[in-house]
């Protein structure tokens, strides 16, 4: 049964774009080839309540065994460290697929 990975974090103060230049030219690809598959993202201009991620993102690999080979190779742990120069609140759990938007 395929699982998907729920991230979600802010974008440091004044690193937007080297934030979306990382994203486009090393974080998608960089997942991608470890067996991640995005699925969506979402990015959060405005919001009354301050406790809210700015960027939402998943992304879906076709198991759970998949999913924790990912998380615990040292592909992710390089993407994730470069990711930490650029966000912080970072979270992350995985769910089983249910189909549209997930919390």
């Amino acid at each position: 049964m395929s699982v998907k990975l729920l991230m979600n974090w802010d974008i440091k103060p004044g690193r937007d774009q080297e934030y979306f230049e990382f994203v486009v030219r090393e974080w998608v690809p960089g997942i991608q080839k470890l067996g991640l598959q995005p699925t969506g993202a979402w990015y959060t201009v405005y919001s009354r309540e301050k406790e809210q991620p700015q960027m939402l993102t998943e992304g879906i690999a076709k198991d759970l065994d998949t999913m924790r080979g990912i998380l615990d190779s040292d592909e992710w742990t390089s993407l994730q460290g470069k990711l930490q120069e650029f966000v912080h609140n970072y979270r992350q759990k995985i769910v089983h697929v249910t189909g549209g938007f997930q919390l």
